[in-house]
């Protein structure tokens, strides 16, 4: 299984995600990568990002 890194890292890593396809998304602390997932159907996942997507960068954070 491959897992992806958020385009959002910074170099030294920080608190961020990693996300894997499995027939469903997983997405664990890519600072505890030993510790449990959460996992989500596609389509929730996708509509997840959607609305990531529609604030935008400026809403973030």
């Amino acid at each position: 299984m491959e897992w992806r890194k958020s385009s959002a890292s910074g170099p030294e890593g920080g608190n961020c995600v990693e996300v894997a396809m499995a027939g469903c998304v997983l997405v664990r602390n890519s600072r505890f990568p030993e510790r449990e997932t959460i996992s989500f159907s596609p389509a929730s996942w996708n509509a997840f990002l959607g609305l990531v997507r529609m604030q935008g960068p400026a809403d973030r954070g």
